[in-house]
């Protein structure tokens, strides 16, 4: 399967819930508004397409020159385990180059696919936790 990965700024909302949807990935894709804004207020976002089908996407959030912030990595189910998550990360890094760090916060499910794909866990973080 040959994969095209692309920078996207302009995404079609249903096909972007209905990614976050089959990848099993919990957002609050029932508030149409809210998923919107998500994919508005992230400065890059990059896709994985088969056949113009988005099978996977990183959302992140960068100044392109100190850190990048990966909000989200998800890939739909019926492809996941090939490779494609970390090769949208290898997308990330080679788009905002070795000069800048990228952090992300991982979900429970994900905590031990980090570390395989070159992340180290960080013990001086700190969070709020939103309320909604």
């Amino acid at each position: 399967m040959t994969l095209q990965f692309t920078i996207e700024t302009t995404l079609k909302l249903d096909e972007v819930i209905a990614l976050y949807c089959a990848s099993g990935i919990t957002r609050p894709t029932e508030q149409r508004e809210r998923m919107q804004s998500m994919l508005q207020n992230a400065n890059l976002i990059i896709t994985a397409r088969y056949n113009n089908k988005l099978l996977g996407l990183a959302r992140c959030l960068t100044d392109f020159s100190f850190v990048v912030y990966i909000a989200d990595l998800l890939v739909d189910k019926a492809v996941q385990q090939q490779g494609i998550g970390s090769q949208l990360l290898a997308e990330v890094q080679r788009v905002t180059g070795p000069q800048v760090q990228q952090l992300l916060l991982s979900a429970p499910s994900a905590m031990a696919y980090y570390p395989k794909v070159g992340f180290s866990p960080l013990s001086n973080a700190f969070a709020i936790t939103r309320k909604e």
